[in-house]
């Protein structure tokens, strides 16, 4: 998507407040994608991504701003945890399994557009399909059928939520991990031998998507399926590792688990340096893939990685701790905030519900404070607040009722944490 750094941080800014310097960090990452995509093939071949690395606590948009990023662009996409990877040579997941992880959201990325392509050419054979099973599940249970009748409650939605008895492919049991890579035990033998079906019950809205996902299997190519994922992952994919700071040991640290975590970097370092990752679609490049780490980096630094791992992250960000104010626009100003999130499924039960300005005021205040006072979680602090404001509603409301409107003031805010108020009070005389 051509998007200049300007309008990519402006499409960011609908989503996360503050902490502008990640933005523009990111948006121009982004941006260089683009250019780089515009240039001659000797000289795009030796332009690698500048990778990031973010700096901050808990709760401030880290995780967020990469996943709003690569929204944004349609580029595949995973967020790993950089704990659960393990040396080699000890039982546990392998750095490699993150690529073939990217690898199946792209080839799943890919699979939905193709299929979303060819809908409406496949729609007529599903539905057919399905007013079939539908006459023959009322059959079999002696139940009188006209199909004229059923074909047209078909069509007006009238028979979604209707159980049927219908034959579907019976796919190959999930993927087992055994110390390392992944083997799919089922498709082991796949295209060897013809395929299984077995007969389900299940809804005709569940059964409809069933038989779409068939009936496009049938008609996609798969290799152009797997040859385009490959690309989009070696030239648009986006992986964030998370908790990075918790694979680096405390600066002169000598124990055993210090020297498995340097492993751990040493394990990443040629995934992030450019390699050749085995996947069952084919190889993949990472050369060019955009790595963005970050960390709270509260017992370590930066500076405690290996030297070789700190050079291909080249772009440091520090992000900032969130302010009271910072904490206001949360609740109200992006798409989708915290308070239209309550309203909305409030709503489901006939609960109007209606924020004053004032309560803004105190629950943000009420962060802030909690935050300094105690552990600082960042915005997942107003998640907490929220669900024990309003408690009670969400504890009596059962819809039983006609729509009530509920004014949520400041006077309400702090009778609900009046206990909460006496204990932030006292702390501030404890040495």
């Amino acid at each position: 998507m051509n998007l200049t750094p300007r309008q990519i941080v402006e499409e960011l800014d609908k989503y996360i407040i503050g902490q502008s310097k990640a933005k523009r960090a990111v948006a121009i990452a982004l941006r260089n994608r683009y250019r780089r995509s515009q240039l001659p093939k000797e000289l795009r071949e030796e332009i690698t991504p500048k990778n990031i690395i973010m700096k901050g606590p808990t709760g401030v948009g880290k995780t967020e701003i990469a996943r709003r990023l690569a929204k944004l662009v349609k580029a595949p996409f995973i967020k790993i945890e950089a704990t659960k990877y393990t040396e080699v040579g000890y039982v546990g997941r392998d750095v490699e399994s993150m690529i073939r992880d990217l690898v199946e959201v792209a080839v799943r990325m890919v699979k939905d557009e193709k299929s979303h392509e060819i809908e409406a050419k496949v729609k007529p054979i599903v539905d057919g399909k399905l007013i079939d099973a539908i006459c023959d599940t009322r059959r079999a249970t002696d139940i009188p059928v006209d199909k004229t009748i059923v074909t047209e409650e078909y069509q007006n939605g009238k028979l979604e939520n209707e159980q049927i008895d219908i034959v579907v492919v019976d796919n190959p049991k999930p993927m087992l991990a055994i110390g390392g890579p992944e083997i799919n035990i089922g498709s082991i033998f796949d295209g060897m031998l013809p395929q299984k079906h077995k007969k389900r019950r299940m809804s005709v809205s569940r059964a409809r998507e069933i038989l779409m996902s068939e009936e496009c299997d049938k008609i996609i190519d798969k290799d152009n399926v797997y040859a385009e994922a490959i690309r989009r992952t070696e030239e648009e994919g986006i992986i964030f590792i998370d908790e990075i700071d918790k694979i680096i040991g405390k600066a002169g640290g000598s124990n055993n688990q210090d020297v498995s975590r340097e492993g751990v970097q040493r394990d990443i370092l040629p995934i992030v340096e450019g390699s050749t990752v085995a996947t069952k679609y084919g190889n993949v490049k990472t050369d060019f893939i955009l790595f963005i780490a970050s960390g709270a980096f509260h017992v370590s630094n930066i500076e405690d990685m290996i030297p070789e791992l700190q050079g291909r992250f080249p772009i440091r960000v520090d992000l900032d701790n969130l302010t009271k104010e910072d904490f206001k626009r949360i609740l109200s100003e992006p798409k989708n905030s915290v308070t239209l999130q309550y309203e909305s499924i409030l709503k489901v039960d006939n609960i109007d519900l209606k924020f004053t300005d004032d309560a803004l005021d105190e629950i943000a205040d009420m962060a802030a404070t909690e935050n300094e006072t105690s552990e600082n979680i960042g915005a997942r602090r107003l998640h907490t607040i929220m669900e024990s404001l309003l408690e009670d509603i969400s504890f009596n409301a059962s819809g039983d009722h006609p729509m009530l409107e509920v004014n949520i003031d400041r006077t309400y805010v702090q009778n609900a944490f009046k206990d909460s108020k006496k204990k932030f009070d006292l702390k501030k005389y404890i040495l």
